[in-house]
């Protein structure tokens, strides 16, 4: 359509594949660090005319799609000391780009957009997300930070953005990505955040940072946890749902001031010939229900959720939640973004799959409690027509 207005731009069938920005190799030879560095270069570029030529009045959004690959590295600690991070290969390419082009990250949100079945993804470990970053030019007088007061900033912000993503019912498996957001907010609004050596923090240690504070944020929670899902969380965290010694379950459960019998009650935990493990949720009795006056685990009500769901739908998840209550509810919703992470970082695909349903469900599954609630008592079996109370 603009052919007669530009006839020497678009005088071709097809667009031109030259220029276009691909870290594809076979473009340069198969040579993958001349691909990246044509990509970054172009990228670096593109945006900074958009710093140039955008209104201050308004934000920049840009909708991202990129292939998530992560990789391990060493992060150094303030005390010397040195760990593991992860990082994304995908958000330090871009995210270098906009911090070089002088722009404040202030928001990512993910997008549900790509499809596994279309005809490039076909066979190939193509495009997982699509990702929209909300963007704000840095201003010219944006301060120096040292590494010691960029982590102060991030643990006392990082943990309230968490949250709200939490409340705004985010799928965990998107809750990482969503989690760099406020994270590179932080970073970006410095000019720079200097190492103890004076050399400035690139982009990929900040967001091993950023990964290392979102493990601290799940770890926090669980002083909030009772002793039985402790254990239950240490012990998945450790072996999964495979079996181990009995010996190592007794040492855990104590130093979790609980027990393995009390544990094997409750129907959570198995035990037999010298080996305990944890009973997968889809084994649990779907007959269960919380007793009047009981205090069931965070685990137990989580993994019964789970197994409810998978069997009778929102419906029956939400009869359990009503059973259970607001608050145990909630706590077993915060338990289950912090059993997804786990999941998905072992690569136990079906488990991790459960959690985030889960989660995704749950405005549905809360929205059918809230009508259970309005239901007549007499109607949901709580009071007999003859006047009969019933526990339950």
């Amino acid at each position: 359509s603009l052919r007669e207005i530009y006839p020497d731009i678009f005088n071709t069938v097809l667009v031109p594949k030259a220029p276009e920005l691909v870290a594809t190799p076979y473009r340069f030879g198969g040579d993958k660090e001349e691909a990246q560095q044509f990509f970054e270069a172009g990228l670096g570029q593109a945006f900074a005319n958009i710093r140039a030529a955008m209104s201050s009045e308004f934000p920049v959004t840009i909708y991202y799609a990129f292939k998530q690959v992560d990789k391990n590295s060493t992060v150094v600690e303030d005390d010397g000391g040195e760990s593991v991070g992860i990082a994304s290969t995908g958000w330090e390419t871009m995210l270098q780009g906009l911090l070089t082009a002088q722009f404040t990250i202030t928001g990512t949100w993910p997008m549900r957009s790509e499809m596994s079945n279309r005809p490039v993804a076909s066979g190939t470990n193509a495009l997982a997300s699509s990702i929209v970053l909300v963007c704000r030019p840095r201003p010219a007088d944006a301060p120096l930070a040292t590494r010691r007061e960029f982590l102060a900033a991030l643990r006392r912000e990082l943990p309230a953005a968490l949250k709200k993503l939490q409340q705004g019912n985010i799928a965990p498996v998107d809750l990482a990505q969503a989690a760099i957001g406020p994270g590179m907010a932080i970073f970006s609004r410095y000019a720079k955040v200097l190492e103890a050596d004076g050399t400035s923090m690139p982009v990929r240690t900040a967001l091993q940072i950023i990964n290392q504070e979102l493990d601290a944020y799940f770890a926090a929670q669980e002083g909030d946890l009772d002793a039985d899902t402790r254990f239950c969380l240490a012990w998945y965290e450790q072996y999964g749902l495979k079996e181990a010694p009995y010996g190592e379950a007794d040492v855990l459960a104590r130093a979790k001031n609980t027990t393995v019998d009390r544990l094997v009650g409750q129907g959570v935990l198995a035990a037999a010939k010298g080996k305990v493990f944890l009973v997968p949720a889809s084994e649990l009795d779907p007959t269960w229900e919380p007793k009047v006056g009981s205090d069931p685990s965070a685990w137990l009500c989580t993994q019964q959720l789970v197994h409810r769901l998978q069997l009778g739908g929102e419906e029956a998840a939400a009869r359990l939640s009503f059973d259970l209550g607001s608050n145990r509810s909630e706590d077993c919703k915060a338990l289950a973004y912090r059993l997804y992470t786990t999941a998905e970082r072992r690569g136990w695909t079906e488990e991790a799959l459960a959690y985030n349903t889960l989660v995704v469900s749950w405005p549905a599954i809360q929205e059918k409690a809230v009508a259970i609630a309005a239901t007549p008592r007499v109607q949901l079996g709580f009071i007999s027509p003859e006047g009969g109370q019933r526990n339950g």
